[in-house]
């Protein structure tokens, strides 16, 4: 083998990819029967080959040949060892296809042009920190303890479409070359933070940097996706993807910034999906989506989206949309089935079937009970869009909410306001009030006239002025100091005077109610 091979026996499958590098021809150990890489731990010795042989490989122990592009190809193998590329970099490409690794593979801190495991099955795939100059592609493969890629950049495309991804069992270690620190040791918390212990996740990305698309269509996942502050140039689209967390969090991804996030077309999250200060500068989609966790089911809270679309197939638990602004939010009434926050939530438009009952149905779901704005934003859409009977729906709908959180004066003065004059959004209400008053009056002292006051002068009763000098405060007709009710009428007669000060003062509350700006109540 001489100085150009520095493994002393190469068995043939080894020597067939040594052999290959060079010009980054394909290495095709497949057979017709039992190719599915879920089998290769009966893969025979014929398909064997070593991961420190493909590492010295793409590290430079063989140079290519000139005029050919030197790189790894290698088809249904079963690699033994650990890959380990850690801190490497290397510009070969390396594409593995149905190959059985029940070992790790590592490129953490490495830099590559690109990485490519179609349809393999891997123990575990960790490259935290790398740059990944071009395509990374898992799609297709089995990662059964996870993968972890922790503030790495990738400048292509990022493809999970149809893998499977399960979680580690117990501690794990985020670089080979860690050590403990003997005079500062983590803490169970701070390894937690660290994601030393992550038995409950199944993607460890945050920081990660996708400049292409991240095509995540059709992946299973038994554990949750970390993504916090992570970034999609081009968007992230999970379509058809099944997340099974068992009731923590599906997808946890706070401050992620994307183009587009689609988590569509039959996506499907046992448990939370959390993007909690998110930016989408597009589309934002939950279309057809099945979501169910034992409380909160989205956490959409300081979120930033041109257009959320809140249509999902299935849906179960608590919202929040608390602190968001959303362009366009279009949405059904029955994709509220619990809880849903809305205080300081803005949009500018609304689409989608709901009618305004189903709009303050929306907004009294709020477990925190009456806010303020959340009625004042409706109510500005609605003026905004030429609505103006349906703002005023709502600001009387606003009072009403707002009348259950007042003390027992309150509470009383708040009714009357109500019955009176809608709280001045309904001011034809004291016309009515007034009218049925005139007319009880009217016919009642049609039977029993009063007494006249003064009989030295002689003057004609007409009980329907004198009704009306009741209801007013300041008296008009002269009628009232005229004539003096007799009897029980002497009660009607009050109670018409304490009516008539409490619809002009009920008017002059609400007028100056509606007059005056919206702002806190």
């Amino acid at each position: 083998m001489g100085r150009s091979r520095p493994f002393w026996r190469l068995n043939p499958a080894e020597r067939k990819l040594w052999d290959a590098y060079p010009s980054g021809a394909w290495v095709d150990l497949r057979e017709s029967e039992r190719d599915d890489p879920a089998h290769g731990a009966s893969w025979g010795r014929e398909r064997v080959v070593r991961a420190q042989v493909i590492a010295a490989l793409l590290l430079g122990m063989r140079e290519g040949r000139p005029g050919e592009v030197p790189g790894i190809r290698l088809a249904g193998a079963r690699i033994v060892g650990d890959l380990n590329l850690s801190d490497a970099v290397f510009t070969s490409k390396l594409h593995l296809l149905n190959c059985y690794i029940p070992g790790a593979v590592s490129l953490n801190d490495a830099r590559t042009r690109g990485v490519r495991f179609r349809g393999c099955d891997i123990h575990r795939f960790k490259a935290g920190r790398a740059v990944i100059d071009g395509l990374f592609d898992l799609d297709g493969s089995t990662i059964r303890a996870g993968v972890r890629l922790d503030n790495t950049h990738v400048t292509g495309q990022f493809r999970l479409s149809r893998a499977t991804i399960g979680t580690p069992e117990g501690a794990s270690r985020g670089s080979e070359s860690y050590l403990t620190d003997a005079r500062a040791p983590y803490t169970p918390e701070e390894m937690e933070a660290r994601g030393f212990t992550r038995s409950h996740t199944a993607l460890w990305a945050g920081g990660l940097t996708v400049d292409g698309g991240a095509f995540l269509r059709g992946m299973r996942s038994t554990g949750t996706l970390r993504l916090i502050g992570a970034r999609f140039n081009s968007g992230i689209y999970l379509q058809r993807s099944v997340i099974a967390t068992g009731g923590a969090y599906a997808v946890h991804a706070d401050h992620l910034q994307a183009t587009t996030g689609e988590f569509s077309d039959g996506f499907t999250a046992e448990g939370t999906v959390r993007l909690r200060g998110a930016r989408f500068s597009g589309v934002l989609s939950f279309d057809r989506a099945k979501l169910t966790a034992p409380e909160r089911v989205l956490h959409l809270s300081h979120m930033q989206v041109d257009e959320l679309i809140l249509t999902p197939a299935s849906i179960e638990g608590e919202i929040n949309l608390g602190y968001s602004r959303i362009g366009v939010l279009l949405d059904r009434p029955d994709c509220y089935p619990g809880n849903v926050h809305l205080n300081e939530t803005t949009y500018e438009s609304l689409r989608g079937p709901a009618r305004l009952s189903d709009r303050l149905a929306w907004l009294r779901r709020d477990p925190d009970g009456y806010r303020p704005q959340p009625y004042e934003q409706l109510a500005s859409y609605c003026r905004r869009i030429g609505h103006e009977s349906e703002a005023r729906r709502v600001l009387l709908a606003k009072q009403r909410s707002r009348r259950r959180t007042l003390r027992l004066p309150g509470t009383i003065w708040g009714w009357l306001l109500d019955v009176m004059v809608g709280y001045g959004y309904r001011p034809w209400l004291a016309g009515v009030w007034a009218g049925l008053l005139l007319a009880l009056g009217t016919a009642v002292f049609s039977a029993h006239h009063p007494s006249q006051i003064g009989l030295d002068e002689r003057r004609s009763f007409n009980p329907l002025l004198y009704t009306l000098d009741l209801l007013v405060p300041v008296s008009l007709f002269d009628q009232r100091g005229a004539w003096e009710p007799v009897g029980w009428t002497q009660w009607l007669a009050g109670g018409l005077i304490a009516a008539g000060w409490i619809l002009a003062t009920a008017l002059i509350a609400g007028g100056t109610r509606v007059l005056r700006p919206s702002g806190p109540s």
